[in-house]
């Protein structure tokens, strides 16, 4: 096969010792480290290991599976094991989704940088490529050939390729295979090999679907001229006045030919690569970057928020991890939380309390957090406290935060002055601010008092006495005086770090609007904002527009599973917390809203949700709401993965069901006829129709699933965007896996439309 190092990238050293291979330790945990031998398929995309040398290899990981490479002192595992191996000895490959890091541990320093540099090269390269770039990329398709090649001599028989055809979840006639087959076979050997097999996957990968929609507006069926080309832009992808400036462009970016970019004409591959292409790309390339306004008051964002952060499993005896932070605030988490407790040592640990998951230091966590916050999005990171500890560890976090975070953390207001609303995720870029209890009001804090207490544990009592008598008597005195003691007193240096999120225990909105201030927060179960909404969702709306809330998960779900996130944002809520380490619909969810705004973990909310005098309920949903129509061609699909990849003869019979998730009325779910035994390029040619009244709340699922007529249908991939992202016209959709990651190159091909008001429209 090609290799992508040839002529893609300039010759490099550590490359090339990557390729000749390198015997490492896999370190697992305390207990498990084992020799394995690691090497660099010369395509340069994947690296395969084995036992030894020379022996049974198989592979580990692809380039593009993995985020980054960390220096082992980064590692919470090889800093465990720092007296066995030199931590400058050992690296970790840290995979996108949840994935577990892999840490490994080189002979030498020597050898883990040419390792730590080589890798980090390859991911940079691949993430730079575009989506065409990655369609081109013989890397991606030589894992194909090397699946395929079962004898390993680089050369592919017929026979090889009709196992690879069921690999590939194609199911063929075997006389049109063996035509393909020849004709690819320029060489006549009776095998392919190289550009031979690049040839062969071409042919497999005709589109007549796209090749039809070329010819009904190219007048020779050969090229689009510019002219052509605007026409299909205004009429199909409603691209509409800028439909001539954009032709131009898009026929200099994605056009192969240089004679075809002189004369300003688009061939069928140009075309089909921007079809490809972030451009032909369902979700509109305009909401990628920033593009709302960020000087509103923080409580006007949905912000994406993480619950038990710390947790990289289940609730109850999971793995408590400093990892779990840095996958929340690499996905662009903005809200993450911190279970602290008293440890040893006199030093605060973060676990789940009460639980029997691991314990791991909060200075690590800390580190953590100042070394990651900010490496996704500038916006700022709220640290939401739950503060379990003794007066004694209470300072030392305060210390830890103050000392560890500096510059980046927030300790008063951003002018000294009192403040008439919160500030702006703009006026907060790359600050770090505390949400928990404060025994002062903020106008108490700013201050200057001339007498001072006569100690700190005196003023912590007279504060905490203050606020207990202005919070309503709903508990009898025994049960007071029970909660009293065996609440530990609030840290006054601690409490000094909490500035414009002071935590305070909701009671009723009528409450909250006579006594609490717009920079104090409450929390809510989900029963509990589930029951307000039912009961007083317009309040609810209202509540969020001058004060932010935040729900969580009900304690009761101890496997991390997590709620439908939707009906609080319906709300307004601003921090709706999920349990991040656990994929499925709901953080599918949460990604296709966070997926827009560059991935900044801050989204506007809508008009009316931000309106103080807002008639709104998320229940009630009624005019003057412009109402749309939505009309979905499913056409066809390409490259779905397989279920079940240990069955060579399985193919999957996929179907593809639209979902929206927005107001109660609003939320549906339609799907397709199956295709039997086609998962390479299925067509369906079916339209689905929509009605929904309130778009600006909606979020679109697409899921193509693998139809099975005795059990539950298999998912085999999935994509979420919100409603005003979404592009009309003919459109590629690029799926991913239960973890959010690319399944590259599996995608499917629609056609959008909108169209104003709830028209009755014939499928």
């Amino acid at each position: 096969m090609a290799s992508l190092l040839q002529g893609r990238l300039p010759v490099n050293q550590d490359l090339l010792l990557m390729q000749k291979g390198t015997l490492m330790r896999k370190v697992r945990s305390k207990s498990w480290k084992k020799l394995r031998y690691f090497r660099l398929q010369d395509d340069g995309m994947t690296v395969w290991h084995a036992r030894q040398a020379g022996g049974r290899a198989k592979p580990s990981f692809s380039i593009s599976d993995v985020d980054t490479v960390r220096e082992g002192h980064e590692s919470e595992l090889l800093r465990n094991l720092a007296e066995e191996f030199p931590l400058e000895q050992g690296f970790t490959i840290v995979f996108h989704g949840r994935r577990s890091n892999l840490d490994l541990v080189a002979n030498s320093v020597e050898e883990a940088q040419i390792w730590m540099q080589g890798l980090q090269l390859l991911v940079d390269f691949v993430t730079s490529m575009d989506q065409q770039e990655r369609l081109d990329q013989p890397g991606w398709l030589s894992d194909w050939f090397q699946h395929g090649d079962k004898n390993q001599d680089g050369r592919m028989s017929f026979g090889e390729v009709q196992r690879l055809l069921h690999l590939m979840n194609v199911e063929m006639d075997q006389d049109h295979a063996f035509q393909l087959f020849q004709r690819a076979d320029a060489s006549q050997s009776g095998t392919l090999e190289g550009e031979e097999f690049v040839e062969f996957y071409k042919s497999l990968t005709q589109r007549p679907e796209v090749q039809e929609l070329f010819e009904k507006f190219s007048s020779d069926g050969q090229k689009l001229t510019l002219l052509e080309f605007v026409d299909f832009l205004q009429e199909e992808q409603k691209e509409g006045e800028r439909a001539s400036d954009l032709a131009l462009e898009l026929i200099d970016c994605y056009e192969p030919s240089d004679s075809g970019k002189l004369r300003h004409v688009l061939s069928m591959d140009g075309f089909l690569s921007y079809l490809y292409s972030k451009d032909g790309d369902i979700f509109n390339p305009t909401c990628l970057p920033i593009y709302q306004d960020m000087t509103q008051p923080l409580n006007q964002y949905y912000i994406s928020s993480s619950h038990n952060t710390y947790l990289v499993g289940d609730q109850l005896c999971g793995q408590s991890s400093v990892e779990g932070y840095i996958r929340a605030l690499k996905r662009g988490c903005r809200c993450v939380e911190v279970d602290i407790w008293d440890g040893p040592s006199g030093e605060p640990i973060v676990y789940h309390g009460h639980t029997l998951t691991s314990r791991i230091p909060f200075k690590d966590v800390v580190a953590a957090i100042g070394q990651y916050a900010f490496q996704t999005s500038d916006y700022p990171v709220i640290l939401s406290l739950e503060n379990h500890c003794s007066w004694e560890q209470q300072e030392i976090i305060a210390r830890h935060l103050t000392e560890i975070l500096g510059n980046q953390l927030l300790s008063t207001t951003l002018d000294g002055q009192l403040p008439t609303q919160l500030p702006s995720p703009e006026e907060l870029r790359r600050k770090i601010l505390v949400k928990g209890k404060k025994l002062k009001t903020l106008e108490e804090d700013l201050e200057e008092e001339e007498e001072e207490p006569e100690s700190e544990l005196e003023e912590a009592e007279l504060q905490l006495e203050a606020q207990m008598e202005s919070e309503p008597q709903e508990l009898s005195p025994r049960s007071k005086d029970k909660k009293k003691k065996s609440k530990p007193i609030l840290c006054p240096s601690l409490s000094a770090l909490v500035v414009y999120l002071k935590a305070v225990t909701f009671y009723s909105f009528t409450h909250s609007r006579e006594h609490y201030r717009f920079y104090e927060t409450s929390s809510f179960s989900e029963a509990k904002a589930k029951s307000l909404i039912k009961e007083a969702g317009n309040e609810f709306v209202l509540h969020n527009t001058w004060q932010l809330s935040r729900v969580y998960p009900s304690g009761l779900r101890t496997d991390s599973s997590n709620y439908n996130p939707q009906e609080f944002w319906n709300a307004g809520c601003q921090m709706v917390a999920l349990n991040m380490q656990t994929a499925g619909l709901e953080m599918d969810l949460c990604d296709g809203l966070f997926r827009q705004n560059a991935g900044s973990g801050y989204v506007l909310k809508p008009d009316f949700l931000r309106d103080a005098q807002s008639s709104f309920h998320p229940e009630r949903p009624i005019s003057p709401f412009k109402a749309q129509t939505l009309l979905i061609q499913v056409i066809s699909g390409q490259q779905l993965p397989k279920v079940d990849k240990t069955k060579e003869e399985s193919i999957v019979d996929p179907l593809v069901r639209v979902e929206i998730f927005g107001v109660r009325q609003d939320t549906t779910r339609q799907e397709t006829i199956y295709v039997e035994n086609n998962g390479f390029n299925p067509y369906w040619g079916q339209t689905l129709c929509f009605r929904v009244l309130v778009p600006e709340l909606a979020l679109l699922r697409f899921v193509v699933k693998d139809y099975d007529w005795k059990s539950r249908n298999d998912f085999i991939g999935q994509y979420t965007l919100p409603w005003n992202c979404m592009q009309q016209g003919y459109r590629h959709i690029h799926l991913l896996s239960k973890d959010g990651i690319s399944l590259h190159p599996a995608s499917i091909f629609v056609h959008i439309c909108t169209r104003e008001g709830l028209e009755g429209v014939e499928s």
